[in-house]
């Protein structure tokens, strides 16, 4: 999802033991994960942290532009954190998971002049894109 709007106003991030240690691992993460896969890091690594807790702060984290996600074919979301540079698309493998960044400026561009054009503000936008990697195709 990515807003549009110039003067964006994020949430204040209030840094807790429980949401450093989610980012921490989401850090390590090499592609999308689930809240669950995420809790199943974090407690393989012996933190205590919940799974309502890890739920929260990825909202937390998403609401504050600090993940990417998409959503899987079942509909579950998948975090990644979002670089630096900000916010990207992904082609995502229907198979296993593997993800690419895409560039995508003319989706950006469109979005911007929708909500020129419509004198909308503040308009989000989602695009799923999603296939075969080479690999799986290869190798059913």
């Amino acid at each position: 999802m990515h807003d549009s709007s110039a003067a964006e106003v994020q949430p204040a991030w209030r840094s807790t033991w429980q949401r450093s240690a989610v980012l921490g691992v989401l850090h390590d993460c090499a592609d999308f994960v689930s809240a669950r896969e995420l809790h199943a890091a974090l407690t393989a690594g012996g933190s205590t942290v919940g799974l309502t807790t890890v739920y929260r702060t990825l909202r937390t984290l998403e609401r504050t532009g600090r993940v990417d996600v998409v959503r899987e074919k079942t509909g579950e979301r998948l975090y990644r954190t979002r670089p630096v540079d900000g916010h990207r698309h992904y082609l995502v493998c229907r198979r296993c998971g593997l993800s690419r960044a895409v560039e995508a400026e003319a989706v950006e561009r469109w979005a911007d002049d929708v909500a020129t054009a419509t004198g909308f503000a503040e308009v989000e936008h989602t695009v799923e894109l999603t296939g075969i990697c080479d690999r799986c195709r290869t190798h059913p």
